[in-house]
């Protein structure tokens, strides 16, 4: 068997039976890498090179949690809270309480849209939002899958279809991996070829919304450590530093293209304008940092795992034994090839970083099967975007657990993993198949 597809098993494998997900990218990597011809030392040797990648992720989000924190210490997310408690049933009424949960929701899915295209923050809006109102959602007995649907949804589309922030990042992987394979396409080409796919990742998100977590769930309400810090009403100028300090956080992330900088940035106009004070800054970065440890920690391992996966050499053959098996049938290849992204992408926790490592065998073995320009464009955007919904390792999945569960009642695999897998990668995979058998 590929040495790939024993990695990414057993990681997957390990994260179902709830170990924890450091040591099941840990245990993939050894397995993979033994298993593709590597030494035991040679593996570890990879593995451990390849941390290195992770480290400026993991930094980023320590900060953005840091930020985070710095934040709530304002008042402002109780702020937020006493305006949706306003808007809560007194006298029992449910058409109230309908309307705060579409409210919230939609609010949800908004920002974790704006996120991507408009105001490039990635999941640093997460540890903000999402802690502060956790007993709201536990009052109205929202479903916290649902939540995680509705986040991953925002955190993943939108940078598919639209050229802007960091869409614009990945259409220009597409775009220059594809002219370095030998096919030189436009950029306006891949908004178009990507649209049928995203439409099914909106036919999941409807599914998650409207009929799989619809019912009610209950949750014991627990005071998080950030709830329990806020302690003062927002004043005024705390609203006006918070918004100064939101657009220096995001006015620096863009000109350094650093969220180190960007969160630095935003922590810094806090302290100095008196929004917070700067005895509690130590206090305040450690509890940030602890909350997005995890995340850290997952990003650093996996690009250990990238590193050992790509020194076995695997992906070559992988692709070339799908080019071998199914030759002459456009049907099957077509959908053969969406398989092997979505393995990659789950073992890698990125489709930034996969889309390289598929592109050039993609586009000749494409041609070859008579695939249209469009077609391939389809099929290498949508295969690269497999699995960033549902691998464990992927910010678009780890950002909604570090919101969901500051209060531990939200599980990583099994209540953000494995919904987001289910309602985004299955249908992806079919509306991936029909743009490419069906674009001309």
């Amino acid at each position: 068997m590929n040495a790939v597809i024993i990695a990414v098993l057993v990681m997957l494998v390990l994260s179902l039976l709830r170990i924890n997900v450091v040591f099941a990218l840990l245990i993939g990597a050894l397995a993979g890498g033994l298993s593709g011809g590597l030494s035991f030392a040679d593996t570890i040797t990879s593995f451990t090179g390849g941390l290195g990648e992770g480290a400026t992720i993991a930094l980023s989000y320590a900060m953005l949690g840091g930020f985070a924190v710095a934040i709530s210490r304002t008042g402002i997310p109780e702020l937020l809270v006493s305006g949706m408690l306003k808007l809560m049933n007194k006298d029992g009424k449910a058409t109230r309480q309908n309307l705060v949960k579409a409210l919230i929701v939609l609010a949800l899915l908004a920002m974790a849209v704006f996120s991507q295209n408009l105001i490039p923050i990635h999941i640093a809006f997460i540890p903000l939002l999402v802690p502060p109102i956790l007993h709201i959602l536990n009052e109205l007995r929202i479903d916290r899958r649902l939540i995680a649907a509705v986040l991953t949804f925002g955190l993943t589309a939108p940078y598919i279809l639209l050229p802007y922030g960091f869409g614009l990042i990945f259409h220009e992987i597409v775009y220059k991996q594809m002219k370095l394979a030998g096919l030189a396409i436009e950029m306006a080409d891949i908004t178009k070829a990507m649209t049928i796919p995203v439409v099914g990742l909106l036919v999941g998100l409807i599914v998650a919304v409207f009929i799989s977590y619809r019912k009610p769930r209950d949750y014991h309400t627990v005071t998080t450590s950030i709830e329990g810090t806020v302690q003062k009403k927002a004043s005024t100028k705390d609203v006006v530093v918070t918004i100064l300090a939101l657009i220096a956080a995001l006015y620096a992330q863009v000109e350094t293209d650093s969220m180190i900088i960007g969160a630095l940035a935003g922590i810094l106009v806090l302290y100095v304008f008196g929004a917070m004070k700067w005895r509690e800054a130590d206090e305040v970065l450690t509890e940030g940092m602890r909350m997005m440890a995890f995340i850290g920690f997952v990003m650093i391992t996996a690009n250990g795992f990238a590193a050992v996966i790509q020194a076995t050499g695997a992906i070559d053959p992988l692709v070339a034994s799908v080019s071998d098996l199914f030759a002459g049938n456009k049907g099957i290849a077509a959908f053969a090839m969406l398989v092997v992204g979505l393995f990659v992408t789950m073992g890698i926790g990125s489709s930034f970083a996969t889309i390289p490592i598929i592109a050039a065998i993609f586009v000749p073995l494409s041609l070859e099967f008579g695939f249209s320009t469009m077609a391939i464009i389809a099929l290498i955007g949508t295969a690269g975007a497999l699995g960033d919904a549902g691998s464990p390792a992927s910010d678009s999945t780890l950002g909604p657990t570090a919101g969901l569960n500051v209060d531990g009642q939200h599980n990583h695999i099994w209540d953000t993993c494995v919904p987001t897998f289910m309602h985004y990668n299955i249908p992806l995979v079919l509306f991936g198949w029909i743009a490419a058998m069906t674009l001309g």
